[in-house]
């Protein structure tokens, strides 16, 4: 039997730097309540929410039945604004959340990013009381991450150990000096944007939210 694609929604959210471009996805027989926001990279190195590894993201949380909802930062695409280095795009995140609860009634966030995405994800489910939180290689050498609230909600980040960009022994010791600590799972040979390696970064995460997801229901 073939396997029901997800229903697709284009949509403009009104944040506060002008329209938001967004897009949701919602998987057959739907949860309802929860909605996880996926966040992009960095927008001056052609970050845009059709990023691979956040559509991967995505369709992890949809192959769990929970909608998803991508959307482009401040001064890409057809959103409004400029550049802001992690202060204005985390503003658009929590407008794009604060939209999710109110229209679509998603009182439980799941804040999900890659790379820059990842720090304003983690901005995110501080700001918002995100129920489950994954970071994917998190840019640990380029912002300061040491200085942001530590989420209380379960927490997985993912890097890869031949990553170019980001080091996985600089992740691996951020994250060790957390309290509480975040699960962190190191993929041997992936690098920075997972190429072939996407379809096992899809099913770890999406088995990590799976088993999480009674616990936030």
């Amino acid at each position: 039997m073939t396997k029901q694609a997800p229903t697709l929604q284009k949509i403009s959210i009104v944040g506060p730097a002008g329209p938001i471009e967004s897009l949701i996805e919602r998987p057959p027989n739907a949860v309802a309540g929860i909605i996880a926001v996926c966040c992009h990279p960095h927008p001056l190195y052609g970050g845009t929410m059709q990023n691979k590894v956040v559509h991967t993201l995505a369709r992890a949380a949809q192959d769990q039945g929970v909608p998803s909802l991508r959307f482009n930062f401040r001064g890409v695409g057809g959103s409004g604004g400029i550049h802001d280095n992690g202060v204005g795009e985390s503003d658009d995140a929590a407008a794009v959340a604060d939209w999710c609860r109110r229209e679509l009634g998603a009182e439980k966030l799941w804040a999900l990013g890659f790379s820059f995405g990842s720090y304003v994800a983690l901005r995110l489910a501080a700001a918002r009381g995100a129920r489950l939180l994954v970071t994917i290689a998190p840019p640990v050498q380029r912002f300061d991450f040491a200085k942001l609230e530590v989420p209380r909600c379960p927490w997985l980040v993912v890097q890869g150990d031949a990553d170019e960009l980001v080091s996985h022994e600089a992740v691996l010791g951020w994250a060790r000096d957390l309290n509480p600590a975040p699960q962190v799972e190191i993929l041997p040979g992936a690098e920075h944007f997972f190429h072939g390696r996407l379809t096992v970064l899809r099913a770890l995460v999406g088995k990590w939210l799976g088993c999480h997801l009674k616990a936030v229901r």
